[in-house]
């Protein structure tokens, strides 16, 4: 049997217990009552930190953003990261399969669930389950990030803002999603020390019956973070996390032959992976870190961060692919199912999965005047260490199944084949400085160095590759304010991924680096902002090198990994948020170019990506009941274009719109502030095929999920 991380081992870490210790110096300190502020305001007027210029507001920064606080996700029935795609239109789905990790595109390219997610500014790994108690907001930044990561794809990067604590609230919540989803949850937040030290507690526990059909998993977090002052101008911060989910995972529908079904005729509660040996996906995740801010002057502040997160999964599905003889393993067709409706079951597990981060960062930050120019200036040091240790799996032909998931076939659970193991080191020099040309411009300038450390070797000690890199990238932008409400901007940058030839015989160079893959983005904008309106208006042309396999690939020596042509991306980002009076409107809306270009192979040129919509569309209106203090009705709609189903763009799923209504009541409650929240998601029932991931090779069709009732009770104690 694995053997399961351990919550008091974990604490055993230098780290872990580092952040205990100073939860724990704090939770022993009287507490004073203080009044409860609840205060509200737009996203606009916040900034996204991970992009890293301090506290200046979205609506005056030159790039695009969007800050999804606690209180839009309980609003918007949110509990998991793969449900923000409904909140913006730029935020996409990439193989979103139900039950398992959070895989999302950001301007139609797909983030690296390895290098494009962030914790409080430092680096995480996002194939585990992400959950969301304990989190203030999530942050995602659009575009190139070549000036917050050092590697990552040009999608952008995602963010995880920590609840920490803020003063005395307490509360507790209760929710229920149709067919029998449960939630229970809990957060305390105490002030310690008469103000100087403060403890917040988050725990949740779920039962999880969604609608799909032998899906019931269960779900619990538990959360700590503490503050205290140091004189007047240091705080120390810690803050641990233990979660845990075991859900069997969804795989996707496909096509039949070379028919592509129509999204009505199939159940979209169908689970294919319902045979009598299919065991649930277990993510157990235990994460802790510190930060140390401490105020040099009324200018200067120094800031360090460590952080330590550790993953154990065990990844286990009955996985439909192709149709395979039982014997020679020829498919005939080999990325879909049959056209009779019949498709081969893989038994596939790989147990006892661990994937460590580490990371720590040194910032400084301040402001500084050269002549007659001022400087906001920004410059630190960050490391990270990330690891990943498999054990050999599972991936065996198990029978021949149907796409009614009625056929049962034999387990096969011989753990046959090797994994691959993986080590990297990353060590980042950044610089930003933000210079004021005159009142109403500014020059926005960022730089960072890189210095990577890669390598991976099978269980089984073959195919050892490892490599060095180093590599620079800057970004560039401009500002001005034309009037108090109105402000342009235009920006340059690029970003950095890190490709290797597989170490085979059959690759010409195999084991070798490929010249570090820039991606460049140039972008231009106008914001606006009045008491009534946020308004933004957004070009952006995206260039993401690609590699490709050229040659026969057959025999040895016939395949050469190289950098092969582009993914040009190029759209318009437009946003709103209106409020006069009981009405606000809110909506986004891109529309999107996404090309091949320069490829060796000239058919490739010109082909859109599969399971990239080229229009989306978000939109909101919330109404407050005049006649009923603290009554709020919300009507949504989302809408995305088609898509294309294959590579060759020769099938393609046709677009969508699913409409939602929802209420929000605040009242009190024996004293107490109370919310009810009540919602129905896709109102109408719509059937469609929400996205098509053309994944290992293979044709997925993920369905749009039924209409689903949810409600929830919160109350603030």
């Amino acid at each position: 049997m694995a053997r399961r991380l351990s919550p008091f081992a974990f604490l055993r870490q230098p780290l872990a217990a580092a952040a205990l210790l100073a939860l724990t110096a704090g939770a022993q300190a009287q507490t004073t009552p203080t009044e409860t502020v609840t205060v509200t305001g737009r996203s606009s007027a916040l900034p996204a930190t991970i992009a890293g210029f301090g506290d200046t507001p979205l609506a005056r920064s030159p790039f695009q953003a969007s800050v999804l606080n606690t209180g839009l996700l309980l609003d918007s029935g949110i509990d998991s990261l793969s449900e923000i795609t409904r909140l913006d239109a730029s935020i996409g789905d990439a193989y979103n399969a139900p039950g398992y990790w959070a895989s999302m595109r950001v301007r139609g390219y797909e983030l690296d669930n390895r290098h494009n997610y962030r914790r409080d500014g430092l680096p995480i790994n996002a194939e585990t389950a992400l959950l969301m108690d304990n989190k203030e907001s999530i942050e995602v930044l659009k575009g190139t990030s070549g000036a917050q990561a050092g590697i990552s794809s040009p999608a952008g990067l995602v963010n995880f803002v920590v609840k920490r604590p803020r003063g005395d609230q307490k509360s507790v919540l209760l929710g229920w999603t149709e067919s029998g989803s449960l939630k229970a949850a809990a957060d305390i937040d105490q002030q310690l020390l008469d103000g100087k030290a403060g403890l917040r507690i988050n725990a949740s526990v779920e039962k999880l019956d969604p609608l799909q059909h032998d899906t019931e998993g269960h779900r619990h977090l538990l959360a700590a973070a503490g503050m205290l002052r140091l004189g007047n101008s240091g705080k120390l911060e810690a803050e641990v996390e233990f979660s845990h989910q075991s859900q069997p995972s969804i795989p996707g529908y496909s096509m039949l032959g070379d028919t592509l079904p129509k999204a009505s005729t199939v159940d979209p509660r169908l689970n294919l992976n319902n045979q009598p040996w299919s065991l649930p996906v277990v993510f157990d995740g235990q994460t802790a870190s510190l930060r140390w801010t401490q105020a040099l002057s009324a200018q200067w502040q120094l800031s360090a961060q460590a952080m330590q997160q550790r993953l154990q999964t065990d990844d286990r599905a009955a996985f439909p692919v192709g149709l395979f003889d039982p014997v020679t393993y020829d498919c005939a067709p080999c990325d879909r199912y049959s056209a009779d409706g019949h498709v081969s079951l893989w038994d596939f597990r790989s147990e006892n999965e661990h994937r460590d981060t580490r990371a720590a960062a040194l910032t400084l930050e301040g402001k500084l005047a050269t002549g007659p120019l001022t400087h906001q200036v920004s410059t630190g040091l960050t490391w990270s260490k990330l690891t990943a240790r498999f054990g050999p799996q599972t991936y065996n032909l198990a029978g021949t199944g149907t796409v009614d998931g009625k056929t049962e076939v034999p387990a096969s659970p011989d753990a046959l084949y090797t994994n691959t193991n993986r080590d990297e080191r990353n060590v980042e020099l950044h610089l930003r400085d933000v210079i004021d040309l005159s009142q109403a411009t500014r020059l926005w300038l960022g730089l960072r160095h890189t210095r990577l450390s890669r390598g991976s070797v099978a269980t089984d000690g073959s195919e050892p590759v490892s490599y060095d890199q180093s590599f620079t990238t800057p970004w560039l932008a401009l500002t001005q304010q034309f009037t108090p409400t109105l402000m342009g901007y235009a920006s340059w940058g690029q970003g950095i991924e890190s490709d290797v030839a597989p170490n085979r015989p059959v690759y010409s160079n195999a084991g070798q680096p490929l010249p570090a893959l820039k991606s460049r983005q140039t972008e231009v904008g106008v914001k606006f902002q009045d008491r009534e309106l946020d308004a933004t208006l957004t070009a952006f042309d995206i260039h993401r090198p690609v590699s490709s396999d050229l040659g026969a690939c057959s025999d040895d020596g016939s395949c050469t990994r190289v950098s092969d042509g582009d993914a040009r991306h190029r759209g318009l980002e437009a946003s709103a948020d209106w409020h006069n009076g009981p009405l606000t409107l809110r909506g986004s809306v891109m529309a999107l170019r996404a090309r091949r270009e320069g490829a060796a192979d000239d058919s490739q040129n010109g082909l859109v990506p599969a399971n990239v919509a080229q229009r989306t569309l978000r939109a909101s209106a919330i109404y407050a009941l005049p006649q009923v203090p603290g009554l709020s009705l919300v009507a949504t709609a989302s809408h995305e274009g088609s898509r294309y189903v294959l590579p060759d763009n020769s099938v393609a799923i046709p677009g969508w719109t699913t409409w939602s209504l929802a209420s929000r009541y605040q009242t009190r409650i024996a004293g107490h502030d109370t919310v009810l929240r009540v919602g129905v998601d896709n109102l109408f029932d719509q059937r469609a095929w929400q996205e098509s991931p053309y994944q290992y090779g293979h044709v997925y069709l993920y369905p749009v999920a039924p209409r689903t009732f949810r409600a929830s009770f919160q109350a603030f104690l």
